[in-house]
């Protein structure tokens, strides 16, 4: 007879990962028996006596109920001491960031970033005094050479990365940032707890747009930082709270910012989590197919995908990552046949963000990545970004099929 977890008490750390997303931190009501835990529409809570607090509430910009389970359950999903839940993966960012830097200290960025991660860095709190490098994250030893020991306290990854889909290596990565006293960020935002877990690899923080494949429905946005058991702050720093424990730190900046999610966004993102299992294997064996597809073609120059022995990155990626993920890049040649592919399609629809689970297709030159263009950062302008959804996989290629011969022609 197989041996099965019986987790008791709300832990449910040693259960399997679909059945902590689903249980963590969403035990039933205890009034009601409800087993989804209701959207606290409330901005405050009666107390009982001065400093009476019920469930330690007192207003929803520094905790409330459906927030909390939703925080719960991203910690239980990440593998992590604790979850924080935001307004939008940029809040997030933000937060982290006030909470880890100060003026005159250095980051480490990938040097294809998410173009919104780069401008808040470069452009918000570049003004501030914080200086930063952008790097190949595949090359650790560029990695280290780009590292300012006792300057540098942000080691900032994306993996793979939005929208070249660079693969790095966490682990050797989180080594190097620890021996520089650096903290290690992971954005696992195209990954997803479920097919890869940055803290149990070393990280020390992980940071998710939970308005992407958390989410999984294009109806929310959120974001989600979930820190790791025993992360320290930078050496040298401390918190306001006056310790140096991470946690502490992104508590007080996230409520003395106050840029939370609302309870009906947290019900929402915590309603995604439930089926997240089962949606990424469905977005990565559509992946795969259209990838293949995709290689197949003549009007394709070359496609990206960590899945291709072909990637430079598959090797580590097939280590630390339990799938490939549901995320496609190709190039087509010029831009014009970009643009095309990009306006022919009917089953994909021509959208930022990604996730979802419709199949959604974009240029990310002109479009997601425009902040970046001009930088060392500007993406190809050849280049067809597609978040892979759950339709029926012969319909996405049929679509992508057509669009492609309109690319041709262009």
């Amino acid at each position: 007879m197989t041996n099965h977890a019986h987790p008791h008490d709300d832990d449910w750390s040693s259960a399997g990962f679909s059945t902590r997303a689903i249980h963590a931190g969403q035990d039933p009501d205890p009034a009601t028996g409800a087993v989804v835990p209701p959207i606290y529409a409330t901005s405050t809570y009666k107390q009982d006596g001065v400093g009476g607090l019920r469930g330690g509430y007192e207003y929803s910009r520094s905790a409330n109920p459906t927030r909390t389970a939703l925080e719960s359950a991203l910690a239980a999903a990440e593998g992590g001491a604790a979850g924080f839940a935001f307004a939008s993966g940029l809040a997030a960012e933000d937060t982290l960031l006030r909470a880890t830097l100060r003026p005159g200290d250095h980051v480490v960025v990938p040097n294809d970033a998410y173009g919104g991660t780069y401008r808040l860095i470069a452009r918000v709190f570049g003004p501030w005094g914080i200086e930063h490098t952008p790097v190949d994250l595949s090359d650790a030893d560029a990695v280290v050479a780009a590292i300012q020991p006792g300057r540098t306290k942000v080691v900032w990854v994306e993996t793979p990365t939005n929208p070249l889909l660079g693969v790095a290596d966490i682990a050797v990565l989180a080594a190097h940032a620890r021996a520089a006293g650096a903290l290690l960020v992971v954005d696992n935002t195209f990954a997803t707890p479920y097919l890869q877990q940055p803290l149990a690899l070393g990280a020390d923080v992980v940071v998710h747009s939970t308005t992407k494949y958390i989410g999984g429905h294009s109806d929310v946005v959120g974001g989600a930082l979930v820190v790791a058991d025993g992360a320290q702050l930078p050496v040298g720093l401390e918190s306001p709270t006056g310790t140096t424990n991470l946690a502490d730190a992104v508590r007080f900046h996230q409520n003395a910012s106050g840029a939370v999610a609302g309870p009906f966004d947290a019900w929402l993102t915590l309603r995604g989590l439930k089926t997240l299992a089962v949606r990424m294997d469905r977005h990565e064996s559509n992946a795969r197919a259209i990838a293949d597809f995709l290689v197949a073609h003549d009007a394709v120059t070359s496609v990206i995908y960590p899945g291709l022995d072909s990637h430079p990155g598959h090797e580590v990626a097939a280590r630390q990552m339990t799938g490939f993920g549901g995320m496609v890049s190709f190039r087509t040649g010029s831009e014009a046949s970009a643009l095309a592919v990009c306006g022919a399609t009917h089953v994909f629809t021509l959208a930022e963000s990604l996730g979802g689970v419709e199949s959604l297709i974009e240029h990310p030159h002109k479009m997601t990545h425009g902040s970046v263009a001009g930088t060392e950062l500007e993406v190809p302008d050849d280049l067809v970004r597609l978040s892979v959804g759950i339709e029926d996989v012969a319909d996405l290629i049929a679509d992508l099929d057509a669009a492609l011969a309109e690319g041709r022609a262009a």
